[in-house]
């Protein structure tokens, strides 16, 4: 392709470098440009941003009000440590099947404390929010990177793979981590090596939410420190930056239960259990489904080309998002082979530059200066692709499951409210624990009733290796019923599978609502 053959980039915040392999047109002069001329592509650019941005916090809005979600599973611990936290109490790390502790997320649990019973829709408004950061995060790094264009088409990728948008809706503490990551690609994409402190201070705060950024800041004070002037007084700051989401994350551990790798020890032991460590083996497979499951196949296959176009036009330019989907694919690996939980959630880093090198293979044509031969034919090819990517998407996607799903998510919280607070249920409580046929109702009902870990019981840990409880004799047993709620929190392993979900002798029927029962024997 010839000199003239790609188009100058309208993002002014990163201008084409010099060093870059494909060579870039230089804008007119100036003085040859009326000055309003001039300025109207970056107005219009603004204002479509701005726009663009409203409707879609706008849509969020509504969706948050009427379809009502709480938390997940994980989120409702960080809730309870943060109000032990905030009562002084011994934090539950080693509660029946808890989940992998994260610091950050303990102490916005703590900051939320003091809302009391609506903390857990304040955290939910938060990744919400969160998700919009992203949003917007996605487009300037395909914008910075490439171009207008390209940034649109991954911010629209990204809102319409459904996982993104329900994981925020449920409260997970991915979709913030996703947000600081990309934001600090950003940062240096924008103004590479200018502004370490505050890439390597927001590359703290993600490795404080997900250890998966101890590998991302660890590489960054690589990228650092071999700048020939970066004197040793910068490199020891450097580094103590890039070491505060590990040093922290091991003496909270160390504090809470005196292992300093409980959270290593105790995400293995749980993963064996739940049966989710596959091994090293199956990282390939499990690596190239669960991008598809993230992305969707039209999208990886269109990344896999936009990545092939991206290095063969402006390839430094293609080194953020590159670099961004190697370390979290590498991590992925690593998680793999350290007998972890190999899940779809440790690859969204990767998956969010898969759209975006996507983006490139549809909208890359604006990076060619028009009139460019091979503009057209790419223009053309983009437009099938838009439209294969419709129909693709409106025969497999079901917007009635969405809406299932997410009004499933309030409705089961309502009703485990109302069965916990009928009148008959509250005079069981007194006489002895909660038993919830597993893992899956526990920190739910401890946030409900603010009851303590000895206060709610799972009758799955009955079989429990370790630190078995006792089946039920005296309180309330509440069971589960409804297919939907079955499925999900009933039955969670094979071995749960069994009589935990059925009255044990001697308890009478106390309380119904729609998705549970309560049952009490004082």
């Amino acid at each position: 392709m010839g000199p003239r053959g790609i188009l100058t980039f309208i993002e002014v915040s990163s201008p084409p470098t010099a060093t870059s392999p494909a060579t870039v047109a230089s804008p007119p002069p100036a003085e040859a440009r009326p000055g309003r001329r001039r300025r109207l592509p970056a107005i219009r650019i603004a204002f479509l941003e701005k726009a663009g941005l409203g409707v879609l916090a706008l849509a969020a809005l509504v969706g948050f009000v009427v379809y009502p979600t709480y938390p997940n599973y994980d989120s409702y611990y960080s809730l309870l440590w943060g109000r032990e936290l905030v009562d002084l109490d011994p934090l539950s790390f080693q509660a029946y099947r808890a989940p992998t502790e994260h610091p950050l997320a303990i102490a916005f649990g703590a900051l939320l404390t003091p809302l009391g019973d609506g903390a857990d829709r304040v955290m939910v408004a938060c990744a919400v929010i969160s998700f919009l950061v992203l949003v917007a995060g996605i487009y300037a790094l395909g914008k910075t990177a490439f171009t207008p264009l390209v940034g649109c088409v991954a911010a629209a990728l990204l809102v319409s793979r459904f996982d993104f948008p329900f994981l925020a809706a449920r409260g997970y503490i991915d979709i913030p981590y996703l947000a600081v990551v990309i934001w600090a690609a950003v940062i240096e994409l924008r103004a590479p090596r200018r502004h370490p402190v505050l890439v390597l201070s927001l590359l703290a705060a993600a490795g404080l939410m997900r250890p998966e950024a101890w590998l991302l800041a660890g590489v960054y004070w690589l990228w650092i420190v071999l700048r020939g002037d970066v004197t040793w007084r910068q490199r020891t700051i450097y580094a103590a930056l890039a070491a505060i989401g590990p040093l922290v994350w091991v003496a909270v551990d160390f504090a809470v239960t005196g292992n300093p790798l409980y959270s290593l020890t105790g995400t293995q032991d749980l993963a064996e259990e739940l049966g989710r460590n596959k091994g090293g083996a199956a990282v390939p497979a499990a690596l190239y489904t669960f991008l598809v499951k993230l992305a969707k196949f039209p999208v990886v296959v269109a990344g896999a080309f936009g990545l092939a176009l991206a290095i063969a036009l402006t390839p430094r330019r293609a080194l953020m998002p590159l670099a961004l989907f190697t370390i979290g694919a590498g991590t992925f690996a690593l998680v793999g082979f350290a007998g972890l939980s190999v899940i779809d959630r440790y690859l969204l880093v990767p998956s969010l530059c898969v759209m975006v090198f996507a983006a490139v293979f549809i909208a890359g044509w604006t990076m060619l200066e028009p009139g460019n031969g091979w503009r057209r034919a790419w223009m053309a090819g983009a437009a099938a692709i838009v439209i294969f990517g419709i129909v693709f998407t409106a025969t497999r996607v079901s917007l009635v499951q969405l809406r299932n799903e997410l009004q499933f998510r309030g409705d089961s919280h309502t009703a485990l409210e109302r069965v916990l607070h009928d009148p008959a249920v509250t005079r069981g409580l007194r006489c002895g624990p909660v038993y919830v046929p597993n893992h899956k109702l526990i920190p739910d009902v401890r946030w409900i009733l603010d009851r303590p870990k000895s206060g709610v019981l799972a009758r799955s840990n009955v079989r429990s290796e370790r630190n078995p409880a006792p089946p039920p004799s005296r309180g309330v047993v509440l069971l589960v019923h409804d297919r939907p709620a079955l499925f999900k929190q009933a039955w969670v392993t094979p071995a749960d599978e069994t009589a935990d979900n059925y009255p044990p002798a001697g308890y009478a029927r106390a309380a119904t609502s729609r998705y549970y029962a309560a049952y009490v024997n004082c």
